[in-house]
């Protein structure tokens, strides 16, 4: 009895400070994800007040938050729009990976944490925050704006990546060999394959088959069936967030807004507990020692994904502020960050590994959304005083010699913004 009732005592005290801090977030308009990473680190061994009866719980609602959130995301893709993407923006995703992951592998060698740690922390730089990237497009009213598509098309990339990218970690973490590896992986892509062949070709009939009015029983179905899929996909050893990413895809029209409305304060809940856990699996002290590299690495990445959304809306015609605005957007990590971490943390490979993740997750989550908001109007700046140089340099010249002008880029054209010759 007196263990139940401290269980829920420091359970609901938990609940309760994630709920004022999402609220302090929300009143400064930025993502409580920072705040819920701190909590977690005052929770946790070597922190202000470790947990103790509810640690066990928590680490349970941490791995339904995971599946929660694979599962939110599936649900605002079709099966179509993954087709097409894929079809039109590869080449946006291919430079993705290679200038936002390659940064993350070579700071885990040059660490020395070998080739397994440089694949994880790889990821961890690679992909950015659907979540906060979602919420700054809100807050910024750049919805409709023509650069948004190509964000969107990069997040899309990204999370399809993951559903190769995570069975191969998950058997690099597990030890399996080159044998068993491969099989994971070719039961991932299979499995992948599959779900996206029948919800191309039968979306609307498992919809259907899903679909209920009764809000309760959806939620119970929906819930039902995305838990036990990301069981079996464990089981396999491909990845529970793999098999919920796929179940989101699967479900489509009237059933997937019904369960994104029914599951997202769900999703809320336990996506915060998730990160709350991470935290308390992260010793404080170790931050200080990883806070350079940390450091070091988000200057890198946000200058690659800066450069990736700036290359990828130019390939797409954007104006030069639109593409400005597509890269700063682009900077946030987050969600995706801690999950991959997570697993290391898990798997015991790398002590140092989750306390460099949280300080470079906590720095870029914050540094995101004034990247989104600021990195066009500097953009814009540095270029109009580099233009007011070559207009007074040009002036010189020409007052102090009859040399005849040369060509220059005209100042009143916007697209000349960070254009090439």
């Amino acid at each position: 009895m007196h263990s139940s009732a401290v269980f829920l005592i420091e359970f609901g005290a938990v609940i309760l400070g994630l709920g004022l801090l999402g609220r302090l977030a929300g009143r400064f308009q930025f993502s409580p994800i920072p705040l819920y990473l701190l909590a977690g680190l005052a929770f946790g061994e070597g922190g202000l007040l470790p947990l103790g009866a509810s640690e066990e719980f928590v680490a349970t609602g941490a791995e339904i938050g995971v599946i929660l959130l694979l599962l939110m995301l599936g649900l605002e893709y079709t099966a179509s729009d993954l087709v097409s993407n894929l079809k039109t923006q590869y080449p946006a995703g291919a430079v993705d990976a290679v200038l936002n992951a390659l940064p993350g592998a070579v700071m885990a060698l040059l660490l020395g944490w070998g080739p397994v740690a440089a694949v994880v922390l790889a990821g961890v730089t690679w992909i950015s925050s659907s979540g906060v990237i979602a919420k700054v497009l809100g807050d910024l009213g750049r919805l409709g704006n023509r650069e948004t598509p190509v964000i969107l098309s990069i997040l899309v990339l990204e999370d399809l990546a993951m559903a190769v990218y995570l069975p191969i970690v998950t058997a690099l973490l597990a030890g399996a060999g080159l044998a068993a590896g491969s099989v994971t992986l070719a039961i991932a892509l299979g499995v992948a394959g599959l779900v996206l062949f029948l919800a191309v070709r039968y979306g609307r009939v498992i919809s259907r088959i899903v679909s209920s009015d009764d809000p309760e029983k959806l939620l119970l179905v929906v819930l039902g069936l995305t838990l036990l899929v990301a069981g079996i996909a464990q089981q396999l050893q491909v990845s529970a967030a793999v098999g919920a990413f796929l179940v989101g895809i699967a479900l489509s029209g009237e059933v997937a807004e019904g369960t994104h409305l029914l599951l997202s304060p769900l999703r809320d809940l336990f996506a915060a507990v998730f990160f709350v856990f991470f935290g308390l699996h992260t010793d404080p002290a170790s931050i200080p020692p990883v806070l350079l590299p940390a450091m070091t690495l988000a200057v890198i990445t946000a200058g690659t994904k800066i450069a990736t959304g700036y290359w990828a809306a130019r390939r797409a015609g954007i104006s030069s502020r639109g593409r400005w605005r597509a890269g700063g957007t682009l900077v946030a990590r987050g969600e995706f960050s801690i999950v991959i971490a997570g697993l290391a943390v898990t798997a015991g490979i790398e002590p140092s590994l989750g306390p460099l993740a949280t300080a470079y997750v906590l720095i870029l989550v914050v540094l995101g959304p004034l990247t989104a908001r600021y990195t066009e109007p500097v953009a814009g700046l540095v270029a109009a005083r580099l233009a007011a140089r070559r207009k007074s340099a040009g002036a010189v010249s020409a007052a102090g010699d009859s040399l005849p002008e040369g060509p220059h880029e005209t100042v009143d054209d916007p697209d000349a913004v960070g254009r090439r010759p």
